[in-house]
Protein backbone atom coordinates (compact mmCIF):
# COMPACT_ATOMS: atom_id res chain seq x y z
CA UNK A 1 0.00 0.00 0.00
CA UNK A 2 1.23 3.50 -0.83
CA UNK A 3 2.48 6.07 1.94
CA UNK A 4 0.52 8.95 -0.45
CA UNK A 5 -1.10 11.90 1.46
CA UNK A 6 -4.54 12.72 -0.08
CA UNK A 7 -5.98 16.27 0.48
CA UNK A 8 -9.41 16.25 1.77
CA UNK A 9 -12.00 19.09 1.25
CA UNK A 10 -14.69 20.37 3.83
CA UNK A 11 -17.43 22.75 4.39
CA UNK A 12 -17.02 25.20 6.97
CA UNK A 13 -19.49 23.22 8.89
CA UNK A 14 -17.84 20.23 9.07
CA UNK A 15 -14.70 21.52 9.85
CA UNK A 16 -16.36 23.35 12.96
CA UNK A 17 -17.20 20.03 14.35
CA UNK A 18 -14.00 18.13 13.37
CA UNK A 19 -12.12 21.58 15.28
CA UNK A 20 -14.95 21.03 18.34
CA UNK A 21 -13.91 17.14 18.43
CA UNK A 22 -10.07 17.82 18.24
CA UNK A 23 -7.86 18.39 21.30
CA UNK A 24 -6.06 21.95 21.14
CA UNK A 25 -2.71 22.53 20.51
CA UNK A 26 -2.60 18.62 20.42
CA UNK A 27 -4.60 16.80 17.59
CA UNK A 28 -4.28 17.86 13.66
CA UNK A 29 -7.09 16.96 11.09
CA UNK A 30 -5.84 13.66 10.75
CA UNK A 31 -5.27 12.54 14.03
CA UNK A 32 -8.98 13.20 14.91
CA UNK A 33 -10.66 11.63 12.23
CA UNK A 34 -7.87 8.78 12.60
CA UNK A 35 -9.49 8.62 16.42
CA UNK A 36 -13.11 9.08 15.08
CA UNK A 37 -12.89 6.41 12.68
CA UNK A 38 -11.42 3.99 15.04
CA UNK A 39 -7.96 3.88 13.89
CA UNK A 40 -4.80 3.83 15.88
CA UNK A 41 -2.63 7.08 15.40
CA UNK A 42 0.01 7.34 12.33
CA UNK A 43 3.46 7.03 13.68
CA UNK A 44 4.25 10.37 12.03
CA UNK A 45 2.17 11.98 14.74
CA UNK A 46 2.97 12.39 18.35
CA UNK A 47 -0.54 12.18 19.64
CA UNK A 48 0.04 10.05 22.53
CA UNK A 49 1.02 12.72 25.54
CA UNK A 50 -2.00 14.16 25.81
CA UNK A 51 -5.89 12.68 26.02
CA UNK A 52 -8.21 13.04 23.50
CA UNK A 53 -11.46 14.72 24.38
CA UNK A 54 -13.88 11.82 23.00
CA UNK A 55 -12.07 8.76 24.05
CA UNK A 56 -11.15 8.09 27.80
CA UNK A 57 -7.89 8.57 29.12
CA UNK A 58 -6.41 4.83 29.22
CA UNK A 59 -2.99 5.79 31.54
CA UNK A 60 -2.07 7.65 34.08
CA UNK A 61 0.04 9.91 32.08
CA UNK A 62 -3.28 10.80 29.97
CA UNK A 63 -4.98 12.00 33.12
CA UNK A 64 -3.69 15.09 33.41
CA UNK A 65 -6.28 16.95 31.38
CA UNK A 66 -9.06 14.67 33.23
CA UNK A 67 -11.18 14.97 35.70
CA UNK A 68 -10.84 11.01 36.61
CA UNK A 69 -8.43 12.23 39.58
CA UNK A 70 -10.71 14.34 40.72
CA UNK A 71 -13.12 11.59 40.56
CA UNK A 72 -11.13 9.02 42.18
CA UNK A 73 -10.47 10.87 45.37
CA UNK A 74 -14.61 12.09 46.10
CA UNK A 75 -13.72 15.99 44.41
CA UNK A 76 -16.18 15.23 41.88
CA UNK A 77 -18.62 12.47 41.67
CA UNK A 78 -20.06 10.66 38.39
CA UNK A 79 -23.84 12.36 37.88
CA UNK A 80 -22.79 15.59 38.87
CA UNK A 81 -23.80 18.69 37.27
CA UNK A 82 -21.32 21.45 36.36
CA UNK A 83 -22.37 24.73 35.30
CA UNK A 84 -20.87 27.63 33.32
CA UNK A 85 -22.83 31.11 33.81
CA UNK A 86 -22.10 33.59 30.55
CA UNK A 87 -23.11 36.15 31.90
CA UNK A 88 -22.19 38.54 29.31
CA UNK A 89 -24.44 36.07 26.93
CA UNK A 90 -27.18 35.87 29.07
CA UNK A 91 -26.51 31.86 28.85
CA UNK A 92 -26.18 29.29 31.82
CA UNK A 93 -24.87 25.90 30.08
CA UNK A 94 -24.93 22.62 31.95
CA UNK A 95 -22.76 19.23 31.73
CA UNK A 96 -22.57 15.89 33.38
CA UNK A 97 -19.60 13.93 34.96
CA UNK A 98 -19.92 10.90 33.36
CA UNK A 99 -17.95 7.35 33.98
CA UNK A 100 -13.89 7.88 32.90
CA UNK A 101 -13.56 11.45 33.65
CA UNK A 102 -16.20 12.67 30.84
CA UNK A 103 -18.46 15.56 30.29
CA UNK A 104 -21.64 15.19 28.38
CA UNK A 105 -22.78 17.77 27.02
CA UNK A 106 -26.72 17.87 26.40
CA UNK A 107 -26.54 16.85 22.80
CA UNK A 108 -25.37 13.69 24.18
CA UNK A 109 -21.55 14.12 23.07
CA UNK A 110 -19.16 13.57 25.66
CA UNK A 111 -15.85 14.99 26.28
CA UNK A 112 -12.88 14.01 28.13
CA UNK A 113 -11.22 17.32 28.64
CA UNK A 114 -13.32 20.03 30.33
CA UNK A 115 -11.42 22.90 27.81
CA UNK A 116 -12.93 20.59 25.26
CA UNK A 117 -16.57 19.99 26.43
CA UNK A 118 -16.31 24.56 26.66
CA UNK A 119 -14.66 24.96 23.44
CA UNK A 120 -17.80 22.55 22.01
CA UNK A 121 -20.48 24.76 23.73
CA UNK A 122 -18.93 28.24 22.68
CA UNK A 123 -17.58 27.47 19.32
CA UNK A 124 -14.54 28.84 20.05
CA UNK A 125 -11.47 27.96 22.40
CA UNK A 126 -12.00 28.11 25.99
CA UNK A 127 -10.27 26.69 29.12
CA UNK A 128 -12.71 24.78 31.26
CA UNK A 129 -10.95 24.29 34.02
CA UNK A 130 -11.61 28.23 34.50
CA UNK A 131 -15.15 28.55 33.55
CA UNK A 132 -16.78 25.23 34.64
CA UNK A 133 -17.88 24.92 38.19
CA UNK A 134 -19.85 22.87 40.44
CA UNK A 135 -23.37 23.98 41.25
CA UNK A 136 -21.95 25.53 44.60
CA UNK A 137 -19.61 27.75 42.17
CA UNK A 138 -16.60 26.15 42.74
CA UNK A 139 -14.31 26.43 39.73
CA UNK A 140 -12.91 23.39 38.48
CA UNK A 141 -8.91 24.73 38.66
CA UNK A 142 -9.99 25.07 42.27
CA UNK A 143 -10.33 21.52 42.86
CA UNK A 144 -7.35 20.21 40.65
Amino acid sequence: MSETSHTLHVDPEVFAKLQSMAEPFVDTPNSTLRRLLGLSPAATEGHTSSPSPLSPPHSSRDTAHSLAPLIEDGRLHVGQRLVWHRRNLGRTHHVVVVEGGGLQLDDGTVHYTPSSAATALAGNQQNGWKVLATEAGICLKDLR
